[in-house]
Order: C-alpha cells, then structure tokens, then sequence
C-alpha cells in the first residue's frame, strides 16, 4: 500500500529523493490504526535489548550520487525524513545516535517522540521472560545462552570451527518476518533520475548503539543512474559485511539481468554464511527488475506509469544444488 499511495500523491516536478522519502513515510505510518494496518517499520517497531525502539534509514541520489543517513537514532519518528535533511543541509553522509537526534531536530523535524508502544513492549516483556532468547552477545560471562546479564568479557577464549558454526546457525534464528523490520524502495522518474533508500528498525533485542546495513551505503541501498538501484534487507550485520547492494549495481554494469546480478550477490554471501537469511530487490535503468533470497521466501511491489494497481512479485529462495 505504500508504494501504491505515494506513486499517485507524486507531483510533476517534485525531487526523486523526496518521492522516495514519501513512500517511506507512508509506509512507516502504517501502524496507525486508521489504515487497519499495525505492522509497522519505525515507530512501534522492533525493541533493542532495553526496550527502546531507535531507528536507521538512508536515502541516495543516483544522479549525482550524494547520500544522507541517520543511525541508531533516537526520539525521532521520521528517520528517512531525518536522512533526507542529512543529505540536503550537509557535506556529510551518515549521523549517528543522539546527536543525529539533536540535528534533526534543530532543522525542524517533529520530536522528540517516544517511539514504544504498548504492542513493542509486550513483545520486550516476553523476550525477557524467555531470558533474553536469542541476544547478540557472545564470549561473555554469565552464558548470554541461559542469561540476560550484565556480563564481562571472557578474557581468554579461543575461536574454534564449532564456534564459528554456532555463529553461522544464529543467523536463521534471530532473523525473520516477526524480529526485523526494513523497508527499501527504489525509484525512476520520467526525466531518468534514480534514487534508492532504506528505513529500518534493525533486528529485534539488538545491543543499544547496533547500526545495521540500512543506513551504509551499498549495503541496505545502493543507487547509480548510468545502471539502476538495489534495496536489501535480512541480518544486516552479515549482509554490510559484502556490500550486496554495490555488487548488484556493479553486476548489472556488467551486463547481468536484475536477477542474475541480485543472485550472484546472494550467492557471495551464502558461501560464508549457509545459514544467513537475506534478500535483494535490483532495478535497471530499463524498467526491468527482479531479485533473489536466501533463507526466506519474500515479496516485492512494483508500480509503473499504465498501471491501476500495484502489482506484487513473490521471489523463492534457490535450491541448492
């Protein structure tokens, strides 16, 4: 619905990153009960480990390839709106924490809001009744497995094949439909300017100051004219550390189709994490798109000039041969 409502609110002249930042506002609004929706990204979304639910978003201009991003940031219900001030009213690309906050709202934007609510408390409620399962802490004492803290470090510890493994397996459980929301959009206008971006509240119960792939450039969005633009979202701290959205664009310079090149992303990073769960959207400058998972089954929405209706593409994993 988002996509549908902000492709008919767009004006003739207006900037193709604020045509993306409407499409995210919309979408981030949706908890609100009038539109019968409460799945939300953004406010009400997913808590980190103390209850609090911070906010990272990035938007880029394919044009002339500048970038505004805001992480971990907090009290503010517009983040995408937060980057975008990022983007128009700095040489910077990416604030961070509270003082992003404090930027954002020096420039006007709404706040500060308390962004819980009754439906992200009862879900922290209960993840620290199960004891705070699944976290991200690892090579800690009490066994952040059985506890949830405080815990100090180990001071010795040795990384075994068996550790590595157990670190591969999280992947699958600390990621999924009902603990990570993301949103990423891409957009052409008729002139053939470009533009791609990501709003996210990162994965449920995450440490307080975790910055996920949204916000870095060529890992949650990735936008260049002279190709076409890419959005990802799944476990971010895997997926930042290949840069998927960079290589789908670079692929499709290549000559790949949008599938072929979000494939051959997926591929590189199920390689080293068989157990990661993540998915890519890609664009061409032609119009064509498509993509690719792994882990999950996940859909899309598409709206072009000509249609009356947004229409929804449903993309499978790959079946290991």
């Amino acid at each position: 619905m988002s996509v549908q409502l902000s492709y008919t609110t767009f004006k003739p002249h207006q900037l193709i990153c604020d045509r993306v930042s409407w499409k995210f506002i919309f979408a981030n609004e949706f908890y609100e009960p009038q539109y019968g929706f409460t799945y939300a990204v953004g406010y009400g979304g997913s808590p980190d480990e103390d209850g609090e639910t911070t906010l990272d978003a990035m938007i880029m201009d394919g044009t002339t390839m500048d970038v505004g991003a805001v992480g971990a940031i907090r009290n503010v219900k517009d983040a995408i709106r937060a980057a975008r001030l990022v983007l128009q009213y700095t040489d910077h690309t990416l604030l961070v924490g509270d003082q992003a906050t404090v930027f954002a709202l020096s420039l006007g934007l709404g706040g500060p809001s308390n962004l819980t609510t009754d439906q992200s408390l009862a879900k922290w409620l209960k993840w620290k009744e199960s004891d705070c399962q699944p976290n991200f802490w690892r090579n800690v004492m009490p066994s952040s497995n059985t506890s949830c803290g405080p815990y100090s470090s180990i001071e010795s510890f040795s990384a075994s094949n068996d550790d590595f493994d157990r670190r591969k397996d999280l992947c699958s459980k600390r990621v999924g439909f009902g603990n990570h929301d993301t949103i990423s959009m891409a957009a052409i206008d008729k002139e053939g300017r470009i533009a791609a971006g990501t709003s996210t509240n990162g994965a449920s119960y995450k440490i307080p100051g975790r910055v996920g792939d949204g916000p870095i450039v060529g890992a949650g969005a990735y936008a260049d004219q002279e190709v076409g633009a890419c959005g990802a979202t799944g476990d971010g701290d895997v997926m930042m550390r290949f840069l998927p959205c960079y290589q789908v664009v670079e692929n499709m310079r290549l000559g790949m189709s949008p599938v072929e090149a979000a494939e051959n992303a997926i591929s590189r990073i199920k390689r080293k994490y068989p157990a990661f769960i993540g998915a890519i959207v890609a664009l061409n400058m032609k119009g064509e798109h498509g993509g690719a998972c792994h882990g999950w089954t996940f859909q899309y929405s598409v709206q072009t000039t000509g249609m009356e209706d947004v229409n929804i593409f449903t993309v499978y994993p790959a079946i290991s041969s």
